[in-house]
């Protein structure tokens, strides 16, 4: 049964919105897995607000690009809570499977969401142009440094990551041995630092081009296992001694996220 809602939306959200994207019921409920989504969108769009607040005062028209977007959540609710309510603006959904391009874009239509576009192609294949800030929530695997790679070819000021399912560098410690192996002999440990250790190389790589990374908890973990969040802010074009740090620890681990290395061998 579907518990009532009102002490769940915040207050300006939309309700008809929150009804199409299926976080609210018809009759305006939540059960308990719309609850969790809900709370874990709520509590990045907080998290996201001081880059968006940054971008609105510094351009006329900022634009957000949400990568690997699946049916939107994150998109509408930010174009919801800032971008509508600011009059300017725009958010771009990025997103491979058409049907949910289409799904979204008769949610924005009927919500007269104008400022939304929704495009249908790979992260690495997508140009947009100038980019202010880019989101990826729950990216898997390697699209998380793909939306790290967008960024850079766009020139985003900011960047807003919930990595998930980072199983890259856990398949290549499979390969690795040495005094340091013990750390991730058994599968449930190795899936465990493998996405620590990818995290880790995550942020350093953002530091050294330039931004300035905050590593932190999403939300509890009763909402979300995949529970990290990075959030970095471009202060300069280059950091050497991160760059330095994260060779580093490449060398001395003997394994890393290949899109990463690649970008910073080219």
């Amino acid at each position: 049964m579907s518990a009532p809602a009102l002490a769940d939306i915040w207050p300006g959200q939309s309700v008809p919105l929150l009804k199409a994207l299926h976080i609210l019921t018809p009759n305006g409920g939540l059960n308990a897995d719309s609850r969790r989504k809900l709370k874990q969108v709520q509590h990045l769009a907080q998290l996201i607000k001081p880059a968006i607040d940054a971008v609105l005062k510094e351009r006329d028209q900022p634009v957000l690009a949400d990568l690997g977007a699946g049916k939107s959540y994150l998109g509408f609710i930010l174009y919801d809570l800032y971008f509508g309510p600011a009059g300017r603006g725009r958010v771009t959904a990025v997103e491979t499977r058409p049907e949910l391009i289409a799904a979204a874009k008769k949610i924005a239509g009927a919500s007269d969401f104008s400022r939304m576009d929704f495009v249908q192609a790979k992260i690495a294949d997508t140009e947009l142009g100038p980019v202010d800030i880019v989101t990826a929530l729950h990216a898997c695997d390697t699209a998380t440094d793909e939306a790290i790679l967008f960024a850079l070819k766009h020139q985003a000021k900011y960047v807003a990551l919930v990595p998930c399912c980072q199983a890259e560098v856990a398949h290549q410690l499979e390969e690795m041995n040495g005094p340091l192996a013990q750390l991730w002999r058994h599968p449930i440990q190795r899936r465990e630092f493998g996405a620590h250790l990818t995290n880790v190389l995550r942020g350093l790589f953002l530091e050294a081009q330039g931004y300035k990374v905050r590593i932190t908890e999403l939300t509890g973990l009763e909402h979300s296992l995949k529970n990290e969040f990075i959030l970095a802010e471009r202060l300069q074009r280059a950091n050497p001694r991160a760059r330095a740090e994260f060779d580093k620890l490449v060398k001395e681990t003997g394994v890393a996220p290949k899109l990463l290395v690649d970008a910073l061998a080219s």
